[in-house]
């Protein structure tokens, strides 16, 4: 089967970062955390959702990682890294990471970017992350997400 060409992009960073996750195109939508949950048969708090804020500042792109269960505290998040941050639109996404809303992955993107990692997914056995469009995900654990990505763990919610 082939995948699309954003999905292969993550395919082909998972396979030059060493790991041997296989992308999978789902036949339902994953766009939402509760879609992905369905589709990928677990529960919402295992779908890695990735959100992009922007420094208030810095006007830095954050990509941070939560459980698809939280709801992401700016407030206390900005305090956390030294920097306001304030929700990104869908250009500045697309900017930042290469890949549109939806379908943002924790890796693959066309330069680095700061990323943060919601410490509550790292109590879980199995998660799925986004891979390139809004029907593409991959499982993984959340150690390897730390790894694949070099995100600071901190408490986001």
């Amino acid at each position: 089967m082939t995948l699309p060409a954003s999905a292969q992009r993550v395919q082909d960073a998972l396979t030059d970062a060493g790991f041997d996750h296989a992308v999978v195109e789902m036949p339902e939508s994953t766009r939402t955390a509760e879609e992905a949950a369905a589709a990928c048969g677990c529960t919402v708090a295992q779908i890695a959702k990735s959100l992009v804020f922007r420094g208030k500042d810095s006007g830095e792109a954050w990509l941070v990682i939560t459980s698809g269960a939280n709801r992401v505290h700016e407030r206390r998040l900005g305090r956390q890294i030294g920097e306001a941050l304030g929700r990104a639109d869908a250009d500045f996404v697309r900017e930042a990471t290469g890949f549109s809303i939806g379908g943002v992955p924790p890796l693959g993107h066309g330069a680095p970017i700061n990323t943060v990692i919601d410490r509550d997914l790292m109590a879980l056995g199995e998660i799925w992350a986004a891979a390139g469009t809004p029907r593409c995900v991959f499982q993984l654990t959340p150690d390897e997400l730390k790894r694949m990505t070099g995100g600071q763990v901190l408490d986001v919610t």
